[in-house]
Order: C-alpha cells, then structure tokens, then sequence
C-alpha cells in the first residue's frame, strides 16, 4: 500500500496552525492520524471451511455464523439437553490441517480447544473422565491451523508500543498489521451411547488486525483462536442452540476461576491442565510464545 500526500497539505498545516504547536503535534492531529491509521490497517484472515471426514455425517449442516466466525451447525436439541455427563476424547490434528506447526505446536493448540471446552461444557455437563460412561462423547478435529507470520507479529508488537514510547498524551489504539495473519478452522460433534451424531459444528475463524493480540509464534493466532471455537462449540452443547445472533451471558463463577488457572469445576478437566491465567495473560500482552507460558500436559491428547 503507497500513501501519498498532498504537496499543499504541509504548508496549509502550517498556515493554520491546527496540525502543530510549536512544532509538536496537537491532540488533534494524533487522533485523527490514529483513526487513519485504524481503516487502513485493518484487515482479516480468511479462514476455510475445511472438513477432515471425522463427523458421523454431514447432512444437515445449516450455515450459521457470527461477525468474526463462520460455521455450520446442526442439533437435535432435545437429546442434547436430555443428556447429563459428557466425556472429552482429546482434539487431533488432521494430517493436512498445518504442516508447518511442529508437533508441540499442534499439541498445545489441541490442548487449548480441550481445556477450554471441559471449562465451558462444564456449565451445564457433568464432564467425566475418559474411563466413565457419559450420556455423549465429544471429539473435534483440527482441520487447519494457518501459520502466523513471526516476523510480522513481532513488528505489530513492536508498532503497538511506539505511541507510548513518542509520549502521547492519550492512549492511541494501534490495529495490528494486516499482513501474515493465522486462522483455525475445526470440525466437531457429540455422539450419544449409541454412536448418533446428536450435534455437530464445522467452524473457521481468520485472526484480524483488532481483536487476536500478536505473539511471535507460529502457532499463535491459532492458539489464540482455539478458545473461541470451544466456546462456541460448548454452547451449542449446553443450550442445544446455535450460539451466534446472542446476547452474551455472564459467565459463572466456576468458570471465571478456572480461566484464571484456577481449579476446575470437575476434576476430569485435569487432565487438560489449568489455564495459564494472569501469567498467560501478561505474556500475551507482551507478544511472546504461548509456548513459554502454556505447557500442555504430556498425557493430553496430540
């Protein structure tokens, strides 16, 4: 992209006095510069709906999807909200879904979808562990994990710092930079004792320059993104309803603690590990690895 500026527009600044002061630019000026900045360098992965042939079937998948995520779902509803315990078998990756991802990578993104959906799913579900019997059982499937650019997260965090570092006067949203962004697309469904297929959801979601923080790490948009499917996903689950076109609910207090890294509300979540919480937190704040705060348990999933 080539910005081009006026010949005139300098010399008009300085005939009017509105751009600087003494020199120095205005607060004005700053928070306009900063609401251009916003529009062009806005931008969103674009994120496939790949299937990776692990649903019981896909008839009946009807599109439906949020601002950020597209998806297609389906649920008997009533055999969803009949059921009480649910039973976690560890997300896999397919084959195909990120070759790039080292298989750590791919272990602590599955990890992440796991926790987060024994979190979620917790709110209505009893979740058992993978020994018991459950009214359903629960598999998702990495279908595609695009890389994020490491290069490009670390100069966004390091762009993302420069309004502090000039010392402006207020605080200036810096969007992250449109380029070499990850996306996760993931398949998903709960079958009953009887292997029915009684949900199921085919969801992608592309990282965007607003709301997906960068980490200079491969796998961190996908990282990033993986909470966002469990939690959409659980929904589906626990209100036997799509979760998109919602109001959204406060959360309980369960799973307020437990996204902190605090206990879990059912001991089988365990074996998932606890969120990284405050420390997670601060080192994503920071850009760096999800790799160095998050350690996915070794007896998880791959």
């Amino acid at each position: 992209m080539r910005i081009e500026f006026l010949p005139g527009a300098a010399t008009d600044a300085r005939s009017t006095g509105r751009a600087s002061r003494n020199g120095q630019p205005n607060r004005s000026s700053l928070l306009a510069g900063a609401a251009v900045a916003m529009v062009l360098l806005s931008g969103c992965a674009s994120a496939p709906m790949t299937r990776g042939g692990s649903l019981a079937s896909y008839d009946n998948l009807t599109p439906s999807g949020g601002v950020l995520a597209k998806s297609l779902v389906r649920v008997n509803k009533g055999e969803v909200l009949a059921a009480k315990t649910v039973r976690i078998v560890p997300t896999t990756f397919s084959q195909a879904a990120s070759p790039t991802l080292s298989q750590e990578q791919r272990h602590l993104v599955a990890n992440a979808i796991d926790r987060s959906l024994c979190v979620g799913l917790s709110e209505r579900l009893q979740v058992v562990g993978p020994d018991q019997l459950a009214d359903l059982s629960l598999h998702a499937l990495v279908t595609q994990a695009a890389p994020t650019d490491e290069v490009a997260a670390g100069t966004s965090k390091v762009v993302s710092f420069l309004p502090s570092a000039l010392g402006a006067g207020v605080p200036v949203p810096v969007p992250r930079l449109p380029v070499g962004l990850g996306s996760l697309t993931v398949e998903a469904e709960v079958r009953d004792q009887a292997s029915r297929q009684q949900a199921a959801m085919i969801w992608a979601r592309g990282a965007n320059s607003f709301t997906n923080s960068p980490m200079v790490s491969s796998a961190g948009d996908a990282y990033d993104l993986a909470p966002s499917f469990s939690d959409d996903f659980s929904k589906l689950v626990v209100t036997g309803a799509t979760p998109f076109g919602k109001a959204p609910e406060l959360p309980s207090f369960d799973k307020i603690g437990a996204t902190l890294g605090g206990k879990p509300k059912y001991a089988a979540c365990e074996a998932f590990g606890r969120n990284p919480g405050l420390v997670g937190m601060a080192a994503g704040k920071l850009g760096l690895p999800p790799e160095w705060s998050d350690k996915a348990p070794a007896t998880a999933g791959q």
